[in-house]
């Protein structure tokens, strides 16, 4: 009687966590699509491009000279946001950020906002599908999660210095494998050190920058490509060694 009491019970708890888990993911799912919503009703994004930003190059200016530390917090949060809800921006906000600080302190300030942002969007998509995700696709996604978790630092590293793949999508997908939080964060930390200068420092130029094309040149992401390539080394190196072992 006892063991079936104590059954009883822990199928209850389970229950309730299995609801409370339930309910906390709704309360996530609708928060985010209340802010996207918000975001796209009210068409925020008009303040994000190239013109706005052009035509209000004065009044930023001197709103960031007579409040630095005001100036500072709005937009590392502002990048936080566009980062972690996947809104378009990004690049913007970064060239907006290197004509305000310069290209260091921007590269500083983006880093912080762009990794907190990317960082909440992992766990978000850890936290609301990836146990729905290994348990459809468990059979594809064995040997991929096997792979993606021995080589994970490069691997991101990679994804982070080449341009070619979308921000947003690098975080969502990341999310769904095994990889450990801390090495999601220190390569991401340091993967975008390299676009974000470059397109910081371009912002200081942005009176006469016409066009995001003009800073996106074959040059640029050429030497982009070649720094993923480089933080691939570490990779076929292993599995060279590897088969030369055996």
């Amino acid at each position: 009687m006892i063991r079936q009491d104590a059954i009883m019970s822990t199928q209850v708890s389970n229950q309730a966590g299995t609801g409370s888990t339930s309910t906390g993911k709704a309360l996530i799912v609708v928060v985010i699509a209340l802010a996207i919503g918000t975001f796209f009703y009210f068409d925020l994004g008009q303040f994000l491009s190239l013109t706005a930003l052009k035509e209000n190059r004065d009044s930023l200016l001197a709103f960031t000279d007579a409040n630095f530390t005001v100036a500072v917090g709005i937009f590392i949060l502002t990048y936080v946001a566009v980062a972690g809800l996947s809104l378009p921006g990004a690049v913007i906000l970064t060239l907006a950020g290197g004509f305000l600080f310069g290209g260091l302190l921007a590269t500083l300030f983006i880093n912080i906002g762009a990794t907190t942002g990317a960082t909440l969007a992992f766990l978000t998509a850890r936290y609301l599908l990836r146990d729905t995700v290994e348990q459809k696709f468990s059979k594809w996604l064995g040997p991929f999660q096997e792979g993606f978790a021995k080589n994970a630092f490069s691997y991101l590293l990679t994804l982070r210095l080449i341009p070619l793949f979308p921000f947003f999508v690098v975080n969502l997908v990341s999310g769904l494998t095994r990889v450990n939080l801390g090495t999601y964060v220190v390569a991401t930390a340091i993967g975008i050190i390299p676009g974000s200068f470059v397109y910081a420092y371009a912002g200081r130029q942005l009176g006469t920058i016409n066009s995001l094309r003009e800073i996106a040149s074959p040059n640029v992401i050429g030497a982009f490509v070649l720094l993923g390539l480089l933080a691939l080394v570490p990779v076929v190196y292993k599995r060279f060694s590897a088969k030369s072992v055996s």
